[in-house]
């Protein structure tokens, strides 16, 4: 199942068909929401290579990313990105939903 919920950036679809590539096999994004970190909520990303059962599909440019049901509440409108900068490389989740996040950007609350 494909969700519009969610969406995956074009520099986040090229980092995963590289990464990918890299593998020699294709590999797709798991973003989770879970209970914890220092705001309430924080992601958990994972690379798999196969989708569970009740995982929702996004893609973009032939790469997928992978929401479970009940992270996908936490995610709507969000934008799953991946940033290069001077700190470090990273997926990075540009969720609406958010009202407040931690430093780091691995934690929120709403």
């Amino acid at each position: 199942m494909i969700t519009s919920d969610v969406t995956l950036s074009p520099a986040a679809a090229g980092r995963i068909l590289s990464i990918g590539a890299r593998e020699g096999r294709p590999m797709m994004l798991r973003v989770a929401v879970e209970g914890g970190g220092c705001s309430g909520f924080q992601y958990q990303m994972d690379l798999v290579d196969e989708a569970g059962p009740d995982d929702l599909r996004v893609e973009r440019d032939g790469a997928t990313a992978l929401v479970d049901v009940i992270s996908l509440a936490l995610l709507k409108g969000s934008e799953i990105d991946f940033v290069d900068e001077l700190a470090g490389a990273e997926f990075r989740v540009r969720n609406p939903n958010a009202k407040s996040s931690c430093g780091c950007g691995v934690s929120f609350s709403i």
